[in-house]
Parts: C-alpha cells; structure tokens; sequence
C-alpha cells in the first residue's frame, strides 16, 4: 500500500498600512525569491480602519521561512511587517462567539426577547420545568467539558491551554451536526467538585461532553454523572474512539478478508481509549485480544494497583501471554496504538499475521510512521488528516449528539454505541472500500445523518427516550 502525507508548512505576512501596501509585488517577489508559494492575498482592517494587507504562502522547507523573515524585514523593517502561522492567525481572538436568532431593533422587540416579555416564559418553565426544551437553548445545547489533565498528546497542560482543543470540538458540533456546543475548562482535578460543578450547570444543557480528562478519574465521573443526570453524558476519549476503530476496523477486515471471532488483536496504551477501544471490539466478536503498556502484556495473576487494569485482566488475553510488545506481536492480525510515537518497529511487524492491520493512532507522531509500516502492512490508519484513513472521533460525536437531543435520550448506550459504528462503516461501500478508504470521510454528510438515526431509533426500541408531558402547548396566560 502507499502512504502519501502533506509536507509543506503555512504562513501569513502582514504588511501593515501606509506605504508598505504599495510594495505587495515586492513582497511576493520577497517570498517567491526564498522557495516560497503564494496562496492568497488578502485586504484587512484593523480597528482604527488602517489598511494591511495579509499574504498567504506556505514553504515546503522550514529553513525557507527564516529567510523570507530576514529578507522582508531587511526591506521594510520588523515594525512594518508581521509573521505569523496560520494556525495561529485562525485562533486570534478564538474560534467561537454567540449570535441572535432574532434582530432586536426597537422597543418593542427588546419587549419580547427581555422584560417585561420574556417573564411570562419564566413562568411557563416553572410551572413546568420540561418546557426548558422549547423555550430556551436547552434542547441544542452541550456542555464540551474538561480539565485539561489529558489534552491530546500534550497531557495535564491546564484548563487555559486546554481551551483551544474545546472550541475546536465546539465548532466541529455546529460544523457537522448544527449543535450548539460551549467549551467549560475547570480550574480544579478533584473529582466530587468537577462532578458538582457539572451537576450545578445541567439545567443549561441538554447533553454533557466529557474531554480530555485523565484516568482514571475520568471513569468515575463519567459513571457517577451518567447515574446522576438525566441528559447524556459522553467521554469522547473513550467512547468515540472505540466507535471509530471499530468502525474501521469492521472493513478493514473485509479488506483483508479475515473473520473478527478468528483474528488476533494487540492494543497498545491502556489508558480510558485503550480499555474502551478493547471493551467495544470485544462487544462487537472479537475473542482473541491482548492489552499491553509499557510494562508488558497486562495478564491475569498479576496483582495491578489500578482496579480498572485487574477487571481488564479478567476479560482479556485467552491464552495469558506475557511479556513484550515485541514477543505478543507475534501472529497478530491487527495491532491498535494509543500510546505515543516509535512503539511499533519494523521487525514487529514482520512477525504479524498474513496481511496485518495496523491502526496507529497516536497524535501528531503515531506509533510507526506510515511511510516506514508501508511495504509490510496490509491496511494502515492513523488518526492523521494527511494520511489516507483518519480514524477520527468527529465521525461519530455530531451524529450521536444530534439524535440523541432530538430524541430526548435519557442516556447513550452501549447497545446504541455499537450501532453507531456499524452505521459509519457502512457509509463506505462495497465498490468504494479499499486498503486506503476503510473509513468515511470526515466531510461526507450521510456520516451524521445515519449516526443520528441510528441513535434514534435505538434509545426508542430500547425505552431510553424521556416522557415528556405538555410537549408544545400553548403558553399559559
């Protein structure tokens, strides 16, 4: 199979306003000249009204942009002329901000949306608390919560730092499933608070987000606040990544032509993804699955300090083999990574089954670099976006949001998890599967609207919707 990445690098060059705008020419000449390609070229503002003009380029070798640095600032002079990556110029200011249904123009509609109008609503709502859901954001609205102790690969960095990473999966939840989302990173670890705090804020929300909050407290305050609240409550970290893999992994053994209650699996990180991803391809029929951390194989006899590594014990590993990565590969159809960059090595894989699959989904670096795992896998997927087979969870959260508060779920279940990700890879077709699209699309619209029926359908068969009483009647005068 072949692995192609995208290797170039973009940036934003600012000439500020007066003079400068008339040199642009120059400047693309400035770029151009030190191995620089022009993208676009726009007019902006700044709040006095001064004009500057933004120029997008991207160079494909780092060492290139300090050369347009020194060459442009060496023209015009560093106060003249800004730098900036457009990552960064993206998140000036952040990505999300709030806007209005409704105009209010006059009198008369600040009557309406505000008092005296709106305390009729109130009303309605206490005399009725369920009417929340018509007449307010309620039924559109999730809480992205997190602590910032898990942040991507970046670890415990905050919950300052870690509000980046919630905006970004606030705007996934409108971009793909018209969701209202709003990021709440707390400023606190312990568990009984960040389980309050939530509590205290659900009678704004119709479901809660759980992100990037690290084990095991995440599994505890996943279940106490599932137990506690009647909206649903989803760790994307477990759980949609245990939705994805699996739904990958179902075609990709179509690929490959293997039976999921024959083949042989080994996870590597058994951290809250690890231990979801394991639990959902056992659910699904897989039999013969192995869990290993740095320490080797995680097998029954061994005393573990962590209770969730004992009960994982107990339902993994048939034939409780020990040791390595390096001596479990052995015969493995299917490797899964969660952990970090270089786990998986070539002389691993070469001791892997026939036509081995391989999902390296450890963020920015995976386990072994596509590139390198190319001549000897049969399948390969990372949770990269330049990589053909991103494994990536906003194939499955939007979707499952989105049914589940238009259904009124109480909860989402294991039973409507599993369908989801039968729902996903089925979206990928007979003629379109191949050994580099075993997975949707992450911009391909029937993901969500065949995720979000699917929950649904199975929160109604299974009795997990709310009754709702007086749904729609009239304000009461």
């Amino acid at each position: 199979m072949t692995m192609n990445a995208v290797k170039h690098h973009n940036y934003i060059v600012r000439a500020l306003g007066g003079e400068k705008i008339k040199y642009v020419n120059e400047i693309i000449h400035g770029i151009e000249f030190n191995s620089g390609e022009i993208n676009k070229i726009e007019a902006s503002y700044k709040e006095n009204n001064d004009k500057s003009v933004l120029v997008h380029f991207h160079v494909n070798d780092l060492t290139s942009i300090a050369q347009i640095k020194d060459h442009l600032e060496n023209r015009f002079g560093e106060s003249d002329i800004q730098f900036m990556d457009e990552i960064t110029h993206l998140h000036l200011g952040g990505k999300l901000e709030t806007t209005l249904k409704n105009s209010i123009g006059s009198m008369a509609d600040l009557a309406k949306v505000y008092t005296p109008g709106v305390a009729q609503v109130c009303m309605e709502i206490a005399h009725n608390p369920e009417r929340a859901y018509d007449l307010t954001i309620k039924k559109n609205t999730v809480a992205v919560v997190s602590d910032g102790t898990a942040v991507l690969g970046l670890g415990d960095i905050g919950p300052e730092a870690a509000m980046p990473v919630m905006e970004g999966k606030a705007a996934l939840f409108k971009q793909f499933a018209g969701v209202d989302a709003f990021p709440i990173c707390l400023d606190t670890k312990n568990t009984e608070e960040i389980i309050a705090i939530v509590k205290a804020l659900a009678p704004t929300f119709g479901g809660i987000n759980l992100e990037d909050i690290s084990a095991p407290r995440c599994f505890e305050i996943e279940e106490r606040l599932k137990k506690e609240l009647d909206i649903p409550v989803f760790h994307d970290d477990q759980h949609g990544t245990a939705i994805t893999v699996l739904a990958g992994f179902l075609n990709a053994l179509k690929v490959c032509k293997k039976n999921i209650a024959d083949v042989k699996v080994v996870v590597v990180g058994i951290g809250a993804a690890g231990i979801a991803v394991s639990k959902m391809l056992l659910s699904a029929g897989v039999k013969n699955l192995i869990g290993v951390d740095r320490h080797g194989a995680i097998y029954r006899g061994e005393p573990y300090s962590n209770d969730s590594w004992n009960e994982y014990a107990r339902i993994t590993n048939p034939n409780n083999e020990q040791g390595p990565l390096s001596t479990v590969i052995e015969g493995a159809d299917v490797f899964v990574g969660l952990s970090g960059p270089g786990v998986l090595k070539v002389d691993d894989l070469k001791k892997m089954a026939k036509d081995p699959i391989v999902f390296a989904m450890a963020n920015p670096a995976p386990e072994i670099a596509p590139e390198v795992a190319a001549p000897y896998v049969r399948v390969m997927a990372t949770g990269r976006s330049d990589y053909p087979n991103q494994l990536n969870n906003v194939l499955c959260f939007p979707g499952i949001f989105r049914g589940a508060l238009d259904c009124g779920a109480r909860q989402i279940t294991e039973e409507m998890k599993l369908a989801v990700a039968y729902a996903i890879a089925s979206v990928v077709s007979d003629e379109e599967l191949n050994e580099n699209y075993i997975i949707p699309d992450i911009f391909n619209k029937e993901v969500v609207k065949r995720v979000s029926e699917v929950v649904a359908e199975t929160a109604l068969r299974t009795g997990m919707v709310k009754t709702r009483r007086n749904k729609l009647e009239s304000l009461t005068v």
